[in-house]
């Protein structure tokens, strides 16, 4: 049987060997997704103290487990979020600086950190930022700045919405039509992420529905260097998103086929549960 360490390592060596089947239709990607569900509810990521476990290349994480709602912190290794993880590695040759766009609790922050990266991490909710910083110190991470605002196109303040069954979820105002539960409203900072992306090489970005108004406050010029990770969330949001790639002159490479280039909205997903899209002028992805 395999260490744990060898099991991580080996693990990322093959969903980046993998990543063009890594698809929601493909039966490998569903029998590797229910695999790992089970393996991560039985690990040391479901330890309350955060003790720590050997995450292969990424060396040893420390992430203590906490419930956010109806899901908890071992949902934060999905197979989807491991392939994004993967691709922090393909790239850690070639990123220098990144943003975390909806930082949530620091996950991506902490292993975009172990790539080598000087992330900014963007998060709104105060709770997440306390837990985040946490996390962020249990683990030694030095090159993460906190940015405890929202992002958008704009400067300002905006409502934000915690959703306490699920803070994930939470959101700007508007983002999202109609949510529902127990929820919190409360304003926050926001701020612009044009001065932001000109700094940058990648973007991962979660912000919940909010994504075409962060495209849209980048400039035309800033596409030259920089690549977005992001969900599309609705079939609204990747018709804007076709849209906007068409007019800015950019490429989307989507996880949903098998991370091809996107040549119709049928391409892109549209929600969570069809992966992720890249947004870059690059003729091909690095893997």
């Amino acid at each position: 049987m395999l260490s744990k360490n060898l099991f991580f390592a080996s693990l990322f060596d093959v969903l980046k060997e993998m990543h063009k089947e890594m698809r929601v239709s493909n039966k490998r990607y569903s029998v590797i997704k229910d695999l790992l569900i089970s393996y991560f509810r039985s690990s040391n990521f479901t330890d309350h103290q955060g003790k720590g476990i050997e995450f292969g290349p990424f060396g040893t994480i420390r992430f203590p487990y906490r419930t956010m709602g109806t899901i908890d912190t071992s949902d934060l290794f999905g197979i989807d979020e491991l392939i994004i993880f993967s691709y922090y590695l393909s790239n850690a040759a070639i990123y220098r600086k990144t943003l975390d766009l909806g930082a949530n609790l620091g996950l991506h922050s902490i292993m975009m950190s172990r790539c080598g990266f000087n992330v900014t991490a963007f998060e709104p909710d105060p709770i997440h930022q306390e837990i985040l910083l946490a996390n962020l110190s249990l683990n030694d991470i030095h090159n993460v700045t906190l940015q405890r605002a929202a992002i958008s196109d704009k400067d300002g303040i905006a409502e934000f919405i915690r959703v306490r069954g699920n803070t994930t979820g939470s959101h700007l105002a508007g983002a999202k039509s109609n949510p529902y539960g127990d929820l919190d409203r409360f304003e926050v900072e926001v701020k612009a992420i044009g001065p932001f992306a000109t700094k940058v090489d990648f973007a991962k970005m979660d912000v919940e529905g909010h994504e075409i108004n962060v495209i849209n406050g980048i400039q035309q010029e800033t596409w030259d260097r920089l690549d977005i990770l992001m969900e599309c969330g609705s079939f609204d949001n990747a018709c804007s998103l076709f849209d906007l790639s068409r007019s800015l002159n950019i490429k989307l490479y989507s996880q949903k086929i098998g991370w091809d280039c996107v040549n119709a909205v049928s391409d892109l997903p549209t929600s969570h549960h069809e992966g992720s899209v890249i947004l870059t002028r690059k003729e091909r992805l690095n893997w």
